[in-house]
C-alpha cells in the first residue's frame, strides 16, 4: 500500500503503540502485525502463557454463537471490532445457514481495511459491507452509509462484539457504549459479546496488564459480575455467561477440553450471547 510510507502512514496505523486486532492476529498464526505487535505479544505471554488459547477458544466460539444466531433466523449482522480477516469470518460462517445474511464489518485499524476485500467476498444472495469506525462513537457506525444502505434496523440485528471491550477502560464507559450500540436495533436483536477475565489467575492477569500497558496499549479486564452487567435488560441463552468451551460446545471444542487445552485459566474468558426483549 502506497499510503503506509512515510510519517502520516506511520501515525495513521499508530505504529508507535500496539494494537488489539494486530496482536490477536499474531496469536492466532498471522502474518498481518508489526514488530511492536509481536514485542508486546510475546511479552503478553511471558506473562500470561494463555493467551493463544484463549484467543483460539474465542475464534471458535465466536463460530458457534454467530452459527446460534443465525439458526434463530437472524439474518443481519453488526460486527464491531471485526480484526484481521481470517477465514472462516463472521459472513462465511453465517451465510452457510442463511445464505441471504448481511453483515457489516467495522474496526478501527486500516490494516483490516487494506485486507476488506476477503470480508467484502459475500455469497451472491447476500451482502457485506465494511466500515472504518471506533466502536467508542456509536452514533457514527449507526449513522453510517454502510449500515443504512446494508441494514434494515427495524428487524432484528446481531451486534457482535467479540474480545473487543477488555480494551476500553472504565473511563471511557463501556456499559453505556454497549446500550448506545443496542438502542436503535429491533426487539428480537441479539448480543454476542465476549471478555478476558482475571477471574481464574488474578496475579498472572494483573502482570499481564501492567506488561501491556508498558507497551503502550490500554486494556482493563472484568470479573463474571462486571461482564455480566454487559447483558442488563437482554435475555441471556442458556447456559448464560460461561466459559467459551462451555458454551453449546462442538466435538472439536470437547476435543481439545479433553486433552486439557481448553481450561478456566487457559481461556480466562467470560462469553455470552442475549437476545434483545
Amino acid at each position: 500500500m502506497a499510503d503506509n510510507e512515510g510519517p502520516a502512514a506511520y501515525e495513521r496505523l499508530k505504529l508507535d503503540r500496539p494494537h488489539g486486532a494486530r496482536v490477536y492476529d499474531y496469536f492466532l498464526g498471522g502474518k498481518d502485525n508489526f514488530e511492536i505487535d509481536r514485542q508486546a505479544a510475546e511479552h503478553l505471554l511471558q506473562a500470561f502463557p494463555g493467551f493463544r488459547t484463549a484467543a483460539l477458544s474465542n475464534r471458535m466460539w465466536m463460530h458457534r454463537s454467530a452459527r446460534y444466531v443465525a439458526e434463530q433466523g437472524v439474518t443481519q449482522f453488526l460486527d464491531v471490532g471485526t480484526g484481521i480477516p481470517t477465514s472462516p469470518n463472521l459472513h462465511e460462517v453465517v451465510q452457510e445457514v442463511v445464505p441471504e445474511a448481511r453483515v457489516v464489518y467495522v474496526d478501527n485499524d486500516p490494516i483490516v481495511l487494506a485486507h476488506s476485500r476477503a470480508l467484502l467476498a459475500s455469497r451472491p444472495e447476500g451482502r457485506t459491507a465494511y466500515l472504518e469506525a471506533d466502536v467508542t462513537d456509536p452514533a457514527s457506525i449507526i449513522g453510517s452509509q454502510e449500515v443504512k444502505d446494508t441494514l434494515d434496523l427495524s428487524k432484528p440485528v446481531a451486534l457482535s462484539l467479540v474480545g473487543v471491550f477488555h480494551y476500553l477502560p472504565d473511563a471511557l464507559e463501556p456499559y453505556d457504549l454497549v446500550k448506545q450500540l443496542l438502542e436503535p436495533l429491533a426487539s428480537g436483536s441479539y448480543l454476542i459479546f465476549s471478555h478476558c477475565t482475571p477471574d481464574f489467575a488474578p496475579e498472572l492477569w494483573e502482570r499481564a496488564i501492567q506488561v501491556y500497558k508498558a507497551d503502550g496499549g490500554d486494556a482493563q479486564v472484568r470479573s463474571k459480575e462486571e461482564v455480566a452487567r454487559f447483558f442488563d435488560g437482554l435475555e441471556l441463552i442458556e447456559p448464560g455467561v460461561s466459559a467459551p468451551f462451555r458454551w453449546h460446545p462442538d466435538a472439536e471444542t470437547n476435543e481439545l477440553v479433553a486433552k486439557g487445552e481448553f481450561t478456566d485459566i487457559m481461556c480466562s474468558l467470560w462469553v455470552g450471547v442475549a437476545r434483545k426483549p
